[in-house]
C-alpha cells in the first residue's frame, strides 16, 4: 500500500506541506484536511489589502482547485477532525475516518476572545479569517466610529484601515505604547506617534470592562473608568490561541505555552506525527533554543521543513522568525528574536522621527539577535545572516548608516 500523509488544516502552513511533498518527489496519497469553506489562502492580506479593498478576497486564495487536482493533492474543505489517534487514523466530525501513515498538524491559531458583556452583539469583530476580514471590511465602509480593543500588530493594521476608510479610530490599549511587548517603549512611540498623525486616539492605561449595544447591535465601549465611547464597530485584537486540543487529546507533547513540541524537522516524539505553523514549538538550530512563532513566515516556510523531512530529503532548517506590516505609507520588516532575558540593548541608525531607520538589538555579548527596518529596503537578508553568524558586531559601525550592512559581521565563532 502506498504512504498516505493527511494534513489537518489546510491554511499556508498545510498548503506549502503538501506543495512541497510534491516537488520533492513523493508520491503517495496526500489529503489536505480544512474546516474552512474556503481553498488555503494567504492571511497578510487580510488585515492589508483585502481589509483595505484596494483587493478583492479571492486574491489571497494560494491555487485554484485545478492545480491541486494537477498535482495530486486531495484538497477537503469544510472538514472537521473531532480526533486523532497517532498510531494512524483521524476521525471527522461526520463519524468517518481516515487511515494514515504520517499525519502533519496545521491547525494554526484562533482569535483570542474577551469573557465580557456584549461581545456577542452585532458590529463585535475580530480579524482571523477571510470571512472575518470582508464583513469587517464591509462594516468600516459606513465611515462610523471604531473602537479597538488591543494595539498590537493586528490593532495597528486594522487602525490604518479603518482611518483610511475615513473613521474615527480610538484604540484601547493596557500598556504605555503600543506594540510594548513586541518592540520595546522607544519604537512602540513611534508607531504611536505614526497612528496619532493620522488621526487616532489611544487611551493607554485602560480596559474594557464591558460593551453596550442597543436592539443587538454594538453602540458603545464601557473602559475601566466608567466612561462609555460611541462604537459603531469594535474590533478585538488580543492576540490568538493555538489550537491544540487535538494534540492534547492525543496525548502529544503540548508545553506550557501552547505549542506542540517538535525538532528541527518538525516532527514530534511520534515519528508519525509532525506540527507545522503556528501550534508548533520547534528546535530552532539557528536560534539554538525552541521557538514557537504565529506570523506569516513561519507558516510559509515550517511546512517545506515537514515536507522535505516526509519525502526523506533533508530538512534543511536555518529559518529565523520574520514579519512585516504596512501601515499608511510606511513599511516595516523585522526579522529574529529577542528573548525577554536576553538583556539586550537597542542600536539605531538612522532617524526614528522621519520614520526611515533600522533597529538591531543586540546581545550582551555583542551578536544581534534580531533588526528592524522601518522604510529602509533591501537590507532584510543582509539582517538575517548577521543574525545566522551570531558574529560580534562593533556597536558603533551596527549604528553608522554610511557601513553597509554586509559589512558588518566579524567571522563567525
Amino acid at each position: 500500500m502506498p504512504h498516505t500523509v493527511v494534513i489537518i488544516g489546510a491554511g499556508l502552513a498545510g498548503a506549502r506541506t503538501a506543495e512541497t511533498l510534491r516537488t520533492e518527489g513523493f508520491g503517495g496519497p496526500v489529503i489536505l484536511l480544512g474546516q474552512e469553506q474556503h481553498l488555503p489562502y494567504d492571511r497578510p492580506p487580510l488585515s492589508k489589502e483585502v481589509l483595505q479593498g484596494k483587493k478583492e478576497p479571492d486574491s489571497a486564495i494560494l491555487h485554484d482547485a485545478d492545480w491541486y487536482a494537477a498535482h495530486d493533492i486531495d484538497v477537503r474543505i469544510g472538514q472537521v477532525v473531532t480526533a486523532l489517534d497517532p498510531a494512524g487514523t483521524v476521525t471527522l466530525d461526520d463519524g468517518s475516518s481516515i487511515a494514515f501513515d504520517t499525519v502533519v498538524l496545521a491547525t494554526g491559531s484562533r482569535a483570542r476572545r474577551l469573557d465580557l458583556p456584549g461581545v456577542e452583539l452585532d458590529g463585535v469583530f475580530t480579524l482571523r479569517t477571510i470571512d472575518d476580514s470582508v464583513a469587517l471590511r464591509d462594516a468600516l465602509s459606513h465611515k462610523g466610529d471604531v473602537v479597538l480593543v488591543g494595539a498590537g500588530w493586528i490593532g495597528l493594521e486594522v487602525a490604518a484601515a479603518a482611518r483610511e476608510a475615513g473613521n474615527a479610530v480610538t484604540v484601547i490599549e493596557p500598556q504605555e505604547t503600543p506594540l510594548l511587548g513586541a518592540v520595546g517603549k522607544e519604537l512602540g512611540d513611534v508607531f504611536r506617534d505614526l497612528h496619532e498623525q493620522h488621526g487616532v486616539t489611544f487611551r493607554f492605561g485602560d480596559g474594557v470592562t464591558g460593551i453596550v449595544g442597543d436592539d443587538g447591535r454594538v453602540t458603545g465601549v464601557t473602559t475601566k473608568d466608567g466612561t462609555t465611547l460611541p462604537a459603531d464597530v469594535v474590533v478585538i485584537g488580543v492576540g490568538a490561541q493555538p489550537n491544540t486540543e487535538l494534540a492534547v487529546a492525543a496525548g502529544l507533547d503540548v508545553d506550557g505555552g501552547g505549542g506542540i513540541v517538535v525538532d528541527s524537522s518538525m516532527r514530534t516524539a511520534n515519528d508519525k506525527v509532525y506540527a507545522v505553523g503556528d501550534v508548533a514549538r520547534w528546535d530552532s538550530p539557528v536560534l539554538r533554543y525552541p521557538v514557537r512563532v504565529e506570523h506569516w513566515a513561519n507558516a510559509l516556510n515550517t511546512g517545506p521543513v515537514a515536507g522535505r523531512a516526509i519525502a526523506g530529503s533533508e530538512p534543511g532548517n536555518d529559518l529565523i522568525p520574520y514579519f512585516y506590516t504596512d501601515q499608511y505609507d510606511m513599511g516595516m520588516e523585522y526579522s529574529g528574536d529577542v528573548p525577554r532575558d536576553s538583556g539586550a540593548d537597542l542600536v539605531i541608525r538612522g532617524d526614528l522621527a522621519t520614520r526611515e531607520f533600522i533597529a538591531f538589538w543586540v546581545s550582551p555579548d555583542s551578536r544581534v539577535l534580531a533588526g528592524l527596518a522601518m522604510n529602509t529596503w533591501d537590507v532584510i537578508d543582509p539582517i538575517k545572516e548577521l543574525i545566522r553568524s551570531r558574529a560580534a558586531v562593533d556597536r558603533t559601525r551596527l549604528g553608522d548608516p554610511s557601513v553597509p550592512v554586509t559589512d558588518l559581521a566579524a567571522p563567525p565563532r
